[in-house]
């Protein structure tokens, strides 16, 4: 009889074990999963701020040809067209960003939904 009860209790420890670390390695993959969330949230920042340093670089070298070439008239709707370009591109950015977030913050709440339903973290609370 204590045979059996020793059979039983090393599956149940083995499938303890086994899941902990599953739960351990599925922690890791989130943990890992946020962290290039959050590099690649850097890097479209950088690479957006790198795009309007160029704009900006453009603009000024059409503004300088602008002043030489032509009078003021043609020069301020020359910039006029520019703000308009800008304020699209701004528009655009801003709402790609509000979409990105949004799947973000729905990625996250899923993950979370998940986590706290998941078996593994019932079983430990039980215990």
């Amino acid at each position: 009889m204590s045979k059996a009860g020793g059979a039983g209790s090393g599956p149940t420890a083995a499938a303890a074990a086994a899941a902990a670390q599953k739960q351990k390695t599925l922690l890791q993959r989130v943990d890992a999963d946020v962290a290039n969330i959050v590099d690649n949230f850097s890097l479209l920042i950088n690479v957006a701020r790198v795009q309007a340093a160029d704009s900006l670089l453009k603009l000024v070298s059409e503004l300088k040809q602008t002043a030489i070439f032509s009078g003021f008239a043609s020069l301020n709707e020359n910039v006029d067209r520019r703000i308009e370009v800008f304020n699209q591109q701004a528009e655009n950015t801003e709402k790609l960003l509000e979409r990105i977030a949004e799947q973000a913050a729905a990625s996250l709440k899923e993950l979370e939904t998940h986590y706290y339903s998941s078996v593994a973290r019932t079983h430990q609370l039980d215990a």
